[in-house]
Parts: structure tokens; C-alpha cells; sequence
């Protein structure tokens, strides 16, 4: 006897709700189009444009801190000869893939998801969304995928200078850089010493009259080519596909051995990058503004292109300054050694304020959540929060390994949910498991340590821990089952049930 549907409520608008266009947001659309064709979804995107972060930043010389090959998507070769790439080649990248796979059309431009309430009754997150002119509307969705990165878009972290107000030239931060910035001929200063400050020296010290860094500690760099050879060269006697997976392998393998070794012998890490600085810079080494007090790999290592900067410097266009800001005044930084930096444009490369969710409200019937009060499942889920991924990307390597990860993982999920005729996956943690505390975020970085209080937990056990090793996750990811006797599949009660017609026929 055959089956009808009796539906109990109304089905979602959308099987998966994605927030945000930029690197998380459209690859794992495009893991959607490739893995679970048959599903819907939306990218919720409150700019204008696709790019996130690379649609945001404007500054001088913006470009990516990690080998293209790494950071581009595992399904989608790096065409360009650099692949230490500048911003408008990465948003090139990702607004050719929203178009060659059909993704734009699925995007929801200058729209903000504000709340997020998952409603365990009918089984999905119930979402209020708001457009450019405060108009409000509401959507539901099955799954909830959270690409929206992992800091403020509307408030960088400024640091407390006293005087800022005195000065009487322009002062900016690179989250919000004026397009009409006029710096030619200009005594520039960029406070800081970080991936953003290392950026913007050389490329405005290509017109300013002259750029100082100030820092008040100095940072660990590594140089390298910004054309990989190997790459370009492979490209010419293989395949486009087979060279790039052979390059990012190569890449991968190379980062992690350098990352374990700097860890575990940091004294010969410190001497290998002394010496590649002593060559780079010449006589104009010096050992106090090039000698960080800590560990390579207890902050991100600055990547400097070309050793860029470090030409900049050699030839008297640039330099970089150790002390400590008294104060701002009127014609520049007044510092504590007694020294002054005269400035007609202060750069405050101070760095990000870390946000999770994307600043959407989160709540579960109607009660707020508070993900630092749970624990990261696989890196991509949260325990005890049904149908909720997000991505927070590696911090010792490219963010969008991570990302490739966990939108594989969560297609994964996606199909065995329709093939057991699940609606709900749920990390179980027993308010008992004994879990040991792993503090992941053991970098000294200041934008991760100011932003601890707001991370999800993690343990030592690696299902619930955002691991920090690629190489470990990708296999751990590809064994580890689904139905793991953690991840609980479960029926939603607002979906189509199944039913005998005679039992229809009796009511």
C-alpha cells in the first residue's frame, strides 16, 4: 500500500541559510553546488559586493599574508603568476567563481541577518534580516552556516592615544581607508608592527615623502618570492588541476614542518630568521627593532613579499622606530624616550576587534546564546546547538583550509541527514564529560588575546576542539563518521511525516 504526506507545518524558505560573501560564504556554496545539488540555500550578505574582508580593506598594497595556493579553494586552481596576491586579484578570484558556478544569483546583497532563533519545535533557525534602509524581514532556514568571519566590520580595535584630537594633520585606520587619501611627498607614521602595518609601509613609501614604523615590539618576519617558481613552472608541463594540488600539498606540508619546528626549537627558528634579516638588511639591521621578545609562532609570522619592506627601508624611504607613544600633538607623535616623530598622516594599524557570528543575536527558543558558554565540535558545529556551523580559520595557516573543511564537512552532513530522513544534528556534551580544557588561542597576538572571552571552548579530545594542525584535521575529518556516538540525528516535528492513508482516512 503506497504512502501519502501529511505535512504538520510549513517548510523552511531556504534548506541552508549562509552568512556572508566572502571567502567562507562562497565556498561553501560552491561545496553545495558540487557535494548536495538537490539543496537550497541564500547568502546573506550585508555589503554590496562579494569579498568580505577583501571587499572591505582598501588600504595601500592590501594583499594576502598567506601563498595563494593555500589560501585559494581546494576545487579551484590559482591561475595568476603571483601567488602572494594583491586584493583586487583575490576578489578577481572569488567573483569568477560566484559566476562560473551560479552562485551570485543566490545572494542576497545589502542584507544583514540581525537574529538568529532556532525553534526546536518546527526544527529551524528562524531569521530576521535587515536592508540598507532598516526594513526588517523574516525567513527560516533548516541549517544555519556562519561565514561571516571572525572581527568587527563596523569598529576596528583603536588604541587609547592620548591627543589624538590635537593633531592637525589626518589620521586614519586601514579598516576604513578614505579613497580620496592624499599622502604624496608626506611624513607618514604607521603605528604598529603587524601583517596590516608590514603591508602599507612599502607600498606608501612608493610616494610618501617618507614612512616610519613605530612599534612598540618588534615582530618576527619571513621573506619569500612573490612568485612560487615551482608553481609557475609546473603549470607549464602539467595539467592546471594536477599542478595546483601538487603546489598547495608542496605548500601545506612546507608551513606545517616550519610552524612544529618553530615550536619545538624555537632557538633554531630565531637563528635562521636573524640571519635571513641580517642579509635582507644589510647595515641597516638593527638587532633592537628586529629582535621580538618572544618565540617565532607565538604571534602570526609576517610575511614580507620581495622583502619589500626591508628594500623600502635600505633605501632611506622608510625606517622602523622602538619606543613607546607618549602622546599625539599637533605635528605628530611625542614619544617616551623624548624623541619626536614628525607626521602630516598617523596610520593606527592597531588592529581588528574580534566579533563572533558576525554580531547576530543568537538564541534557541527564544532564550540568547552565548557561544563562548559551549564547546567547538570538529572545529565547524557547537555542542548543544542544533543545525549551526561556522568557520574560524587556522591561525598558523591559510583560512581557507579551514573553510574547505568545513563546508565539506557540513555537505557530508547535509546528505546523511536526507538519507536517515533527519532534519536535526546535534552535538551531544553531558553536562558530566569531564572534558579537558585546551586553551588553542595560546598566541600572544593582541587582537586574539583582547577577543579570548568571546571563543567557544575547546578540549584536548578533537572532536570538540579547534585544532591548529591541517595536516591531523584533514585526516581525522575524512575517518571519523558522521554518526560518530556524538552527533545525534533527530527528527523535527514541522516537516512531512509519512503516513498510512487509512489513518488519514479515520481522522
Amino acid at each position: 500500500m503506497g504512502l501519502e504526506t501529511k505535512l504538520e507545518s510549513a517548510q523552511p524558505d531556504v534548506d541552508v541559510a549562509i552568512v556572508g560573501a566572502g571567502i567562507s560564504g562562497i565556498g561553501m556554496a560552491a561545496h553545495m553546488k558540487m557535494l548536495c545539488p538537490d539543496r537550497s540555500y541564500a547568502i546573506f550578505e550585508r555589503r554590496d559586493a562579494i569579498g568580505g574582508t577583501w571587499d572591505l580593506f582598501r588600504y595601500p598594497g592590501v594583499r594576502s599574508d598567506s601563498d595563494m595556493h593555500t589560501l585559494g579553494f581546494v576545487f579551484e586552481p590559482w591561475r595568476h603568476e603571483k601567488s602572494i596576491a594583491d586584493g583586487p586579484s583575490i576578489l578577481e578570484y572569488l567573483n569568477r567563481i560566484a559566476d562560473e558556478r551560479g552562485i551570485r544569483p543566490h545572494i542576497r546583497f545589502g542584507t544583514k541577518v540581525v537574529s538568529a532563533d532556532w525553534d526546536s519545535a518546527a526544527g529551524l533557525w528562524q531569521l530576521v534580516s535587515e536592508d540598507d534602509s532598516g526594513a526588517r524581514t523574516r525567513s527560516t532556514a533548516r541549517f544555519l552556516y556562519l561565514g561571516s568571519g571572525y572581527y568587527d566590520y563596523d569598529q576596528p580595535y583603536e588604541a587609547e592615544i592620548p591627543g589624538k584630537a590635537d593633531f592637525a594633520g589626518t589620521i586614519v585606520h586601514p579598516q576604513f581607508w578614505p579613497r580620496d587619501l592624499d599622502y604624496a611627498g608626506k611624513r607618514v607614521v604607521v603605528i604598529g608592527s603587524g601583517a596590516t602595518a608590514v603591508t602599507i609601509v612599502p607600498a606608501m613609501a612608493q610616494t610618501a615623502g617618507h614612512v616610519t614604523m613605530l612599534q612598540r615590539t618588534p615582530t618576527w618576519y619571513a621573506s619569500r618570492p612573490a612568485r612560487d617558481a615551482f608553481a609557475n613552472t609546473l603549470r607549464k608541463f602539467l595539467p592546471e588541476k594536477v599542478a595546483y594540488a601538487i603546489t598547495r600539498f608542496k605548500n601545506i606540508r612546507l608551513q606545517n614542518f616550519f610552524y612544529n619546528r618553530a615550536r619545538t626549537r624555537p632557538d633554531k627558528v630565531k637563528d635562521f630568521l636573524t640571519q635571513r634579516l641580517k642579509e635582507m638588511l644589510g647595515d641597516k639591521y638593527d638587532a633592537k627593532a628586529f629582535t621580538p621578545p618572544y618565540n617565532p609562532w607565538e604571534q602570526r609570522l609576517c610575511l614580507v613579499p620581495d622583502a619589500d619592506m626591508f628594500e623600502a627601508i635600505k633605501a632611506g624611504r622608510a625606517e622602523v622606530v622602538t619606543d613607546r607613544i607618549a602622546r599625539i600633538d599637533a605635528t605628530g607623535i611625542q614619544l617616551e624616550s623624548g624623541k619626536h616623530l614628525d607626521a602630516d598622516v598617523i596610520v593606527t594599524a592597531t588592529g581588528l576587534k574580534l566579533a563572533m557570528a558576525g554580531k547576530i543575536a543568537l538564541a534557541s527558543d527564544g532564550v540568547p546564546v552565548d557561544l563562548s558558554d559551549h564547546y567547538y565540535y570538529k572545529a565547524v558545529m557547537f555542542s548543544n546547538l542544533p543545525n549551526l556551523a561556522a568557520v574560524f580559520g587556522y591561525l598558523n595557516a591559510s583560512w581557507t583550509l579551514r573553510a574547505d573543511l568545513n563546508a565539506e564537512y557540513v555537505c557530508k552532513l547535509l546528505n546523511r541527514m536526507k538519507d536517515t530522513g533527519r532534519q536535526v544534528a546535534t552535538p551531544v556534551l553531558p553536562d558530566d564529560s569531564g572534558l579537558e580544557f585546551d586553551d588553542v588561542f595560546d598566541f600572544s597576538s593582541g587582537y586574539l588575546q583582547r577577543g579570548k572571552h568571546l571563543q567557544p571552548k575547546s578540549a584536548t579530545d578533537m572532536r570538540w576542539r579547534l585544532s591548529q594542525d591541517y595536516v591531523r584535521d584533514r585526516k581525522f575529518m575524512k575517518s571519523d563518521p558522521v554518526e560518530d556516538g556524538v552527533l545525534q540525528l533527530t527528527r523535527a516535528k514541522g516537516v512531512p511525516v509519512a503516513v498510512d492513508p487509512l489513518q488519514v482516512a479515520a481522522e
